[in-house]
């Protein structure tokens, strides 16, 4: 132990610098776990682009953008370590669109968006989104993936206007 602080005596601007990368990670952790930067890295199967460029500013959003969310709602009580995780999707349904489900095939005005599997990975059951319509300031939002947790669950469900960060554009 001695030695180690000898060491970081000698080289206090290495050490700094290790202090407040660990302090900005704690601060992400346990504040806020959303990235505020330009551009951001997707390293999940959900979409499939590495490299998006995000629009903070975003007023209107419309069918077919790729989108930033904060997650929320039921399924942070089954998945705690969801909660306010940044989520890349797209929309494919806005308000006034209606939901509909035949067997486990999800439907968004009679297209199809997603096939709702009967369990994660971990077992846990899965149940589809409830039909109806989207109402105002909520989304239903797909990944690419099979195994994407969106919309196309009930424990996942529609995404609300005020959870949506930021619009993507993919770079790569």
């Amino acid at each position: 132990m001695k030695a180690l602080l000898t060491h970081a005596r000698n080289s206090w601007v290495a050490f700094l610098a290790m202090l407040i990368a660990w302090a900005f990670a704690l601060v992400r952790l346990f504040a806020d776990p959303m990235p505020r930067l330009p551009v951001l890295f997707n390293f999940s199967p959900s979409l499939p682009f590495m490299i998006v460029l995000a629009d903070y500013s975003v007023t209107e959003l419309h069918r077919g953008d790729y989108i930033i969310y904060a997650c929320d709602g039921r399924a942070v009580a089954y998945f705690p370590g969801l909660r306010r995780q940044a989520l890349f999707k797209r929309i494919v349904g806005i308000q006034g669109d209606t939901v509909s489900v035949v067997g486990r095939q999800v439907l968004v005005n009679g297209r199809p968006v997603g096939y709702a599997k009967r369990q994660t990975s971990t077992r846990m059951a899965l149940q589809p989104i409830s039909p109806g319509t989207i109402p105002p300031g909520f989304f239903y939002v797909v990944g690419t993936h099979a195994d994407s947790f969106d919309s196309r669950y009930a424990i996942a469900g529609l995404v609300a206007r005020r959870q949506i960060l930021a619009r993507v554009r993919p770079l790569l």
